[in-house]
């Protein structure tokens, strides 16, 4: 009977190989946990209570606005659980609030706190406050959330453009592979930061804004590299047995050549999300990019360039910054050693010989599936 070898997917061989590279897996793991927690932000961050019971009731404050007459106010506005008035309505006499481990939102201002901002690390700012008063942890986490997101959606439309427009080029070639790339050349040379200062002072800066004007500028550098994939494959003997098999264009492009073309774009995407991440903060940084009031890591550096005595704002945002783009580069060197095509044929098990075909007097040693695995290096 024949031996059973290990037979992975291709799939299943890149994550082993994605996994093998320690730097690379934890870095994802680590970034992984990062992005959990911020989204994660109301309930880790936030000035109001999980949930309180007040006089036999319960209340989810963080879900519903509740007006200060609810806890003994005097106000129908809503209640401000800092004040030290409603926060000893709510936790006395049998009363009591679950409030997340760090009691501070990202616009929150403590007017009742007696140090002066910016205000060092202390009890009730771990990491300090910025020049507003607003505590600084509460806007690192709110402040990377908003940039991974950005960077998350900038990265999505820029990879399905880039992947259009690469894919028809590389394929159509010919006069359709000349004039796009004679119009790449000319888009890529318009002055792209000179065009958003024209349009923030024309319409009112938002995220949709800049989304916009960077995702317009973002898919050219992604589809050279699928054009160049489209170019290689479209020669190769199953595209050819397919087109003569009378299927259309535009199923050989979606069914057959995308799919093994995918490669470069899928190690694409950390590095190109790290470069979102960086052109957000830079923009936010001159000021041409969140709008006023949303948390922007870019507004905290420029708060530590202009306070060089609130040594805090600038060192914590800025390790932020750096952590951040350094899991990124590591995991984007990891992916594109995993998806290396060179490594693939050296990491296949060998066949085993069966028995009927060993020579007579000769024993076949035979390897557990598990050293097949181990040592021949299967995915």
């Amino acid at each position: 009977m024949p031996v059973e070898t290990a037979i992975l997917s291709p799939r299943q061989r890149a994550w082993r190989r994605f996994k093998r590279n320690r730097l690379g897996y934890w870095s994802f793991l680590l970034f992984a946990a990062m992005l959990v927690l911020a989204l994660l932000a109301e309930l880790l961050s936030n000035d109001k209570p999980l949930v309180l019971r007040y006089e036999g009731q319960y209340y989810f404050p963080i879900v519903k606005h509740y007006p200060e007459k609810t806890f003994g106010g005097d106000f129908d506005t809503e209640a401000d659980y800092l004040d030290p008035f409603i926060r000893a309505r709510i936790t006395s006499d049998g009363n009591w609030a679950l409030f997340p481990l760090n009691e501070y939102g990202s616009r929150t201002i403590n007017y009742h706190s007696t140090a002066p901002d910016p205000a060092p690390p202390s009890a009730d700012n771990w990491l300090g406050t910025d020049d507003r008063g607003r505590d600084l942890l509460a806007q690192l986490l709110y402040g990377f959330r908003v940039s991974v997101l950005f960077a998350i959606a900038l990265t999505a439309i820029g990879v399905a453009l880039g992947v259009l427009a690469g894919a028809i080029q590389g394929f159509f070639a010919g006069k359709v592979d000349l004039v796009g790339q004679r119009f790449i050349e000319v888009w890529s040379s318009m002055p792209e930061l000179f065009l958003l200062i024209i349009l923030s002072a024309i319409f009112q800066p938002s995220i949709v804004l800049l989304l916009v004007i960077l995702s317009i500028f973002g898919w050219m550098g992604l589809s050279d590299y699928v054009r160049a994939e489209f170019l290689r494959n479209r020669q190769l003997d199953y595209v050819r047995a397919a087109r003569a098999l009378g299927v259309g264009n535009w199923q050989l492009i979606r069914r057959h050549i995308l799919p093994n073309s995918m490669t470069p774009v899928v190690t694409f995407l950390p590095f190109r999300m790290s470069a979102a991440i960086a052109s957000l903060v830079a923009l936010d940084f001159l000021g041409l990019g969140v709008p006023p009031g949303t948390p922007s890591l870019g507004e905290l550096l420029g708060q530590g360039k202009n306070s060089l005595d609130a040594w805090w704002i600038g060192t914590f945002t800025f390790l932020v910054m750096v952590v951040t783009l350094l899991l990124l580069t590591l995991m984007g060197d990891a992916l594109r050693d995993a998806l290396d095509p060179r490594k693939t044929l050296s990491e296949v098990a060998p066949i085993q010989p069966d028995d009927d075909e060993a020579p007579p007097g000769e024993a076949v040693h035979r390897q557990p599936p598990e050293a097949v695995g181990l040592k021949g290096g299967v995915l």
